[in-house]
């Protein structure tokens, strides 16, 4: 009668912007305000964490995770504020960047 959850996720220190759920590799990953994107299995538990590429990291350039989306082959794609794409794959390895001025929503 009463929904309870699942599996509580943890290691975010700030308030999370963004999620997505791979159902078909049993995977969640969300990003967080001031941090970094991290995937979780779907029991809970904490496996990788996306740090965006190294240039761009600092107290000025912080990374701020807008939009995830997670493909069931493997990859996931972050749209940060800045307007930087990150092309990650599950084992937390960074594939590829792209920049664009464009909005995205």
């Amino acid at each position: 009668d009463f929904a309870t959850p699942r599996a509580v996720l943890t290691g975010h220190d700030y308030e999370i912007t963004c999620a997505a759920i791979c159902a078909e590799l049993g995977l969640v990953i969300s990003g967080s305000k001031e941090g970094p994107c991290l995937i979780h299995s779907m029991n809970g538990d904490l496996l990788r964490t996306l740090d965006g590429p190294e240039r761009l990291q600092g107290p000025e350039n912080c990374l701020r995770p807008k939009l995830i989306q997670a493909s069931r082959e493997g990859h996931c794609v972050i749209y940060y504020e800045n307007g930087l794409f990150c092309v990650f794959s599950v084992n937390g390895r960074l594939q590829a960047t792209m920049e664009t001025d464009d909005k995205i929503r």
